[in-house]
């Protein structure tokens, strides 16, 4: 064997980073504790059937997601569990509330399963590709972060709409204005995905299949 078959940089014997490192963060604590509301959210719904204050706190939810990623970055604190545990957090939050309110009845049935129905197939897909294809992760596109920020306030509208504060009616209309574009932009970003994770998925085939085992 000669010298070049035998050397190898550190590039390609350094270990990956895990996923499970650096997991204590403050990004990560309130990505914790946005998750820890949800059981407050339908105990309020459902138990104490308070569908405005339920909206409130849905709302207040929608409102603080972009702080921990915007912690993790300013004083980087940026890991590989807050990748994943983040957008799952979000995804989880939203599908369960959403759930919810379609149990209270303060939501068209329609537009909640068209919403439920593009998440579960968007993440069963994002899953599937990454967990057995090995696909890399694919970034939120910014066209699906504004979609997400019209439904999480279109969802809380249509709650507080059906509430008996005033301004019920406001409400109503407010959630009609976003959560119609919001939807259509949600089935668009969810289609434009399939390429995307389509490359992705022949990406990592391709790495595998380039990849030579180390000689003991």
């Amino acid at each position: 064997m000669n010298s070049e078959e035998s050397t190898t940089s550190a590039a390609d014997t350094a270990a990956p980073v895990s996923m499970f490192s650096n997991i204590w963060t403050v990004p990560n604590a309130i990505t914790l504790a946005r998750l820890l509301c949800l059981p407050i959210f339908l105990y309020v719904l459902l138990v104490l059937e308070n569908r405005a204050a339920a909206g409130f706190i849905l709302g207040a939810l929608g409102a603080t997601d972009w702080i921990d990623g915007y912690v993790a970055r300013r004083f980087n604190q940026v890991s590989e569990f807050g990748k994943v545990f983040d957008p799952t957090v979000d995804r989880l939050l939203f599908i369960v509330a959403l759930t919810a309110i379609i149990i209270d009845g303060a939501i068209p049935v329609w537009f909640a399963v068209a919403v439920l129905a593009r998440e579960v197939l968007v993440g069963l897909m994002m899953a599937i590709a990454t967990i057995v294809y090995k696909m890399p992760r694919l970034d939120v596109t910014y066209l699906g972060k504004v979609a997400t920020l019209l439904l999480m306030f279109a969802v809380p509208g249509f709650l507080l709409g059906a509430s008996d504060i005033w301004g019920a009616a406001y409400f109503q209309t407010v959630a009609w204005l976003l959560g119609i574009p919001g939807l259509a932009l949600s089935i668009w970003t969810g289609i434009a995905y399939v390429p995307q994770v389509r490359a992705g998925v022949a990406a990592g085939r391709a790495a595998r299949a380039h990849q030579v085992p180390l000689e003991g």
